[in-house]
């Protein structure tokens, strides 16, 4: 049984303080953005405050969006930086 369930388990990243973050749309509300079929993704850049645990991170986050600063690892995506190449 635990060899079936290990089958879909993933390695923990490891996460470190003043880490560039993304923040998964995927829970919140906009309510400038009626229809979630168009939101992104992710949202802005974020730094990490705190490393709470291997799950759970502080975010620095602005008081505009108001949900709570220990976010899951599950809601957060390292930022990439995109970079386009000549056409």
């Amino acid at each position: 049984m635990k060899r079936q369930a290990d089958k879909g388990r993933q390695e923990v990243k490891e996460w470190k303080k003043r880490e560039k973050v993304m923040l998964s749309t995927k829970d919140l509300v906009f309510k400038e953005r009626p229809v979630k079929k168009l939101t992104e993704r992710y949202v802005e850049l974020y730094k990490i405050e705190e490393v709470i645990s291997k799950n759970a991170v502080k975010l620095k986050l602005p008081a505009s969006i108001k949900i709570h600063l220990v976010i899951n690892i599950s809601r957060i995506e390292k930022y990439k930086k995109l970079v386009r190449g000549k056409e």
